[in-house]
């Protein structure tokens, strides 16, 4: 009897991504071409024969980050193949190279193809020194083959890449190489995809995605082109630069019915000479009247922002005039970030550092203010209807989901709710608890009643 007479084994690979939604879109396709090329997906904490590992350079806790999670998969998995990619693959190489059992490197240039760089399985083995792709990143518009592989309700759509901002303190251009789109029909394929495979909220992700260009098109006209695909119910931007949110975007918010009032707008510091240090392309004042801009327009926009604490030259003086800025603008959160010197950015320069107590300190109050304004965000809902696109079941039957300006809801029903969208009347908050009724639409058959009582909560970690 020949060998080919017996069935392959189907080899497994999983895949763990650190850091950004972006890297999280590129992982979510990277997964769906793994399994059109004949490998079976398994989650992080089972037995595989590959592991990818997708990323970051952010902080410099990226190569502690990388060798622990190695370590983890290689107790279970002590012959699994391990490829690194993403961030720290393009700008950590040399360090990578170093690094104990890690079987291919490869860099941002090269990522997506990872499904046909890896080995066959039959010649899948641990490697005594790295394999390594790694090169220039190309400039040019793109596409993506394929689509991106989610279990949540919502998905991302990876529209750009590249910055080249410069920012003091940021690495990203260097691993991430200069700004480039995805062309337009592409971004929509993908999209059209993804509602046909049941998701109902996609968000748009990139490194810049204000700069997002595809000859004429903009990034309000592939939000156009968005909406027009049919059983789409809601279009939500990531993360976007201060300097590239235009007053037509603002207007078309304020009046569409699919794009999410929900602007991610980072801020860093709320002192200029701070803002001028980083590199930065504003002036506090400037960011304060486009925010003041976008909140006059959009009825119960979500304005949340990004602060970075513990940045060099940072005395008391310049923390005290970030802290009275957050706590003056209407915030509806923060995520407080601490300083972390990137080797080759230009911060790494600069003298007067923060030692890491203080910036911890810092982080804390700032952590304090975020929390308060989260409380103070959803409280002004309250007796107010709020749409819920609702996303899995968790224990005990509570449904959790997202309204469309990022009030996270979890409400207990005896109905099946996953990946419908309904409204919920907010009737109370308590230790974080927004107590509510949940009307009833036409794909139940609830008690006649017009509102029906159920437990339903807010979350705001």
């Amino acid at each position: 009897m020949n060998s080919e007479d017996f069935p392959q084994p189907q080899p497994r690979v999983t895949l763990y991504t650190l850091g950004c939604r972006l890297n999280q879109a590129e992982t979510a396709v990277l997964k769906d071409g793994f399994h059109q090329s004949g490998f079976l997906p398994v989650e992080f904490g089972q037995e595989t024969d590959v592991f990818v590992i997708n990323t970051c350079t952010v902080t410099e806790g990226a190569e502690v980050d990388c060798r622990r999670i190695v370590r983890q998969v290689l107790r279970h998995s002590p012959h699994a193949f391990v490829a690194v990619t993403g961030c720290y693959a393009q700008t950590g190489l040399e360090v990578l190279r170093r690094m104990a059992d890690i079987d291919l490197i490869v860099g941002n240039q090269f990522k997506m193809r990872l499904p046909e760089i890896i080995p066959p399985f039959s010649q899948l083995k641990k490697q005594p020194v790295p394999l390594v792709h790694h090169g220039r990143i190309d400039p040019e518009n793109f596409s993506i083959e394929g689509v991106g592989a989610y279990t949540t309700t919502r998905a991302n759509v990876k529209i750009q890449d590249g910055c080249q901002f410069m920012c003091s303190f940021c690495l990203i251009p260097f691993a991430r190489g200069r700004e480039r789109s995805r062309f337009l029909d592409d971004a929509v394929r993908e999209a059209e995809e993804l509602v046909e495979r049941g998701h109902r909220e996609l968000v748009l992700t990139g490194v810049n995605i204000g700069q997002y260009r595809d000859g004429v098109a903009d990034l309000l006209v592939l939000i156009q082109r968005f909406e027009a695909i049919k059983g789409l119910e809601r279009i939500r931007i990531s993360s976007i630069e201060p300097t590239t949110v235009p007053e037509s975007l603002l207007d078309y918010m304020s009046s569409s019915t699919k794009l999410c009032r929900y602007l991610h707008v980072p801020l860093q510091s709320g002192d200029d000479r701070i803002l001028e240090a980083m590199n930065r392309r504003y002036s506090v004042r400037e960011y304060q009247e486009a925010m003041e801009s976008a909140l006059k327009r959009i009825p119960d926009l979500c304005f949340g922002t990004d602060v970075l604490v513990g940045f060099p030259g940072e005395g008391s003086r310049e923390f005290a005039n970030t802290e009275a800025v957050v706590r003056d603008l209407p915030f509806a959160y923060l995520h407080v970030f601490s300083y972390s010197p990137r080797p080759g950015t230009a911060s790494t320069k600069l003298p007067h550092a923060v030692s890491p107590i203080m910036t911890k300190e810092r982080s804390r109050a700032l952590r304090e203010i975020s929390e308060h304004k989260r409380m103070a965000f959803h409280q002004r809902f309250l007796g107010q209807r709020v749409s819920v696109l609702f996303e899995a079941a968790e224990s005990e039957g509570y449904w959790p989901g997202l309204t469309d300006n990022y009030i996270r809801v979890a409400v207990r029903s005896p109905y099946p709710l996953r990946n419908t969208i309904q409204p919920v009347v907010v009737t109370g908050m308590m230790s974080g608890t927004t107590l509510g009724l949940l009307e009833p639409s036409s794909e139940f058959s609830p008690p006649a009643k017009d509102l029906f009582s159920v437990s339903s909560l807010v979350c705001v970690s």
